[in-house]
């Protein structure tokens, strides 16, 4: 997916001739508003809320609480939310082991250094969250609350998203990527959740990814991929495919294959995903049978 500061924005022929309108910070097309906003990190008042909301004193340095997209298909009510609230949920629920961190390396993570180093949490922040969806019981509206709607279905599929198709160029009506957390793990690597979204007149593709490097141990990528095509008809039920792809590798599996231990050979996730073995791949399809609209 094209990196957003290679992108300067739809042009106005652009937009009229895929039937779409730009709206603040988004589009309008095909029946869906999609929009995307970015925060700050979150201040000690926010945090103190996320604290109580998740019972844990234990967050990533970076926590951008009030960031998020959003995906809306006003007919049928069909949203997608990504945002580090339900991803941190997430995480708190699978609740992993810690990764065990090199000795040397643990006193990095002391606050003081009289502290003792317990690391009896997922430090890491692994979450596999592939995003928050709802079917908004009253379609056409644009406030009612997530809350308030009932969860999507999704079944599985032998259908797969079309990467080579979605190479093909064509006109960027909207693109954004929007941080949900980062954490340095205390020097010891990198752990961050991204999502970012690229908006075509022939559809929309949404990549959320979880990315964790622990130097000297262990690398973990937890890929979603989004797609949805568009009707002719605004009004059609939307067509979305989800595509979950988990990849796992230590260091010490890497370095027995030939592959370099040193960390600055792992620093960009998309360089070396294939180096990782597959832990789970699923896709699945939106149910469709269970909007009405």
């Amino acid at each position: 997916m094209a990196s957003a500061a290679a992108w300067e924005g739809p042009t106005a022929a652009e937009l009229k001739a895929a039937g779409a309108e730009a709206i603040p910070s988004g589009v309008r097309v095909k029946g869906w508003v999609i929009q995307s906003h970015k925060g700050p990190i979150l201040n000690a008042a926010s945090l103190q809320r996320f604290e109580d909301e998740l019972q844990t004193t234990h967050l990533p340095e970076m926590v951008f609480g009030e960031s998020f997209l959003s995906l809306h298909h006003v007919q049928t009510g069909v949203r997608f939310h990504f945002n580090a609230l339900d991803a941190l949920k997430a995480w708190k629920k699978e609740a992993l082991p810690p990764v065990e961190v090199p000795a040397a390396a643990k006193w990095k993570f002391r606050c003081k250094p009289s502290d003792q180093v317990i690391l009896d949490y997922d430090y890491t922040f692994t979450t596999p969250y592939c995003g928050s969806d709802a079917v908004d019981p009253n379609p056409g509206s644009m406030q009612t609350s997530l809350d308030e709607c009932s969860t999507l279905h999704w079944e599985d599929t032998d259908d797969r998203i079309d990467l080579i198709a979605l190479s093909a160029k064509e006109p960027i009506l909207f693109y954004d990527e929007v941080i949900l957390y980062e954490d340095e793990l205390a020097d010891n690597g990198i752990s961050f959740l991204t999502v970012r979204v690229r908006v075509m007149p022939t559809g929309w593709f949404l990549l959320l990814r979880f990315w964790l490097r622990v130097d000297g141990v262990l690398m973990r990528l937890r890929d979603t991929r989004l797609h949805c095509s568009f009707r002719n008809n605004d009004e059609a039920k939307p067509v979305v495919l989800r595509e979950c792809c988990w990849r796992e590798a230590t260091f010490a599996s890497l370095s027995a294959k030939g592959y370099p231990s040193d960390s600055a050979a792992y620093a960009d996730p998309n360089l070396i995903a294939h180096k990782l073995p597959i832990a789970m791949q699923k896709t699945q399809k939106l149910k469709n049978s269970q909007l009405t609209h």
